[in-house]
């Protein structure tokens, strides 16, 4: 069993093409998708339109903390990056949206959820330091947030960082990295940036075999350039610098 696992897209629809091109070129035919698809100031409606033609074939999406606030934040109280794509997106993808699950299994051997089981705007993998610092969060406290989850394999998004973490009862929980933002800073929970220091779109295939589940973490370059002058002349040079370079000045 094999399939592709992809997150954080965030209205890059370039890096979600050349991610694509590359699950098709290993022969794989399922995806799953963890979310937050369009929050962004670069291509949410072209994201979307390619996410809905791929939703009527092998993928299963579940929805982010992002793909919420499209939902749910009243007009005129948007963050900059939710409201340019919810000025670009269309009643069909609100539906689309609107119909994704919080959660879910998949194959009956894969938990799928953005962030964690219980709450889409907390980090699984990762603790911020009170001086801003990411770092690995004890095992204890990854093993709380799994509790109640029978799947051997688990799956999140969120926190951008591409991750593997071996529990100490053998289940395995893999991030696996995002296709469209590899850097950005964030006030919540306290003052901090993610940087993976690279341009490329991120992804994982997912390989069970005689041992276990093992993540294939793989980094796919596109025209990443193209999507940095779309955020600049979209006024969001924090993003321009971020998709140029993988870093946050």
């Amino acid at each position: 069993m094999r399939f592709a696992a992809i997150a954080d897209i965030h209205g890059n629809c370039a890096a979600l093409r050349a991610v694509l091109d590359d699950i098709a070129s290993l022969g794989i035919r399922e995806i799953v998708n963890l979310g937050d698809c369009f929050s962004g100031p670069l291509e949410a409606d072209r994201a979307g339109d390619l996410l809905l033609l791929l939703d009527m074939h092998a993928v299963r999406t579940v929805r982010g903390n992002h793909d919420r606030y499209l939902l749910e934040t009243p007009a005129g109280a948007f963050a900059p990056s939710d409201a340019h794509a919810h000025a670009q997106l269309s009643q069909r993808h609100f539906d689309w949206l609107r119909k994704l699950p919080f959660s879910m299994v998949y194959r009956e051997e894969v938990f799928l959820c953005h962030a964690t089981p219980r709450d889409d705007n907390v980090y699984w993998l990762e603790e911020v330091s009170s001086d801003g610092h990411v770092f690995l969060k004890p095992l204890s406290e990854i093993e709380a947030l799994a509790e109640g989850i029978d799947q051997p394999l688990i799956l999140c998004g969120h926190s951008h960082v591409p991750r593997a973490v071996q529990l100490s009862d053998g289940r395995l929980v893999v991030n696996p990295g995002s296709v469209g933002c590899p850097a950005y800073d964030d006030d919540k929970p306290l003052v901090h940036k993610v940087e993976t220091g690279h341009c490329m779109a991120s992804y994982a295939v997912m390989e069970k075999t005689a041992s276990g589940w093992v993540p294939q973490f793989r980094n796919v370059p596109y025209d990443h350039m193209a999507m940095s002058r779309l955020a600049a002349s979209n006024g969001r040079l924090d993003w321009a610098t971020a998709l140029a370079t993988g870093r946050v000045v």
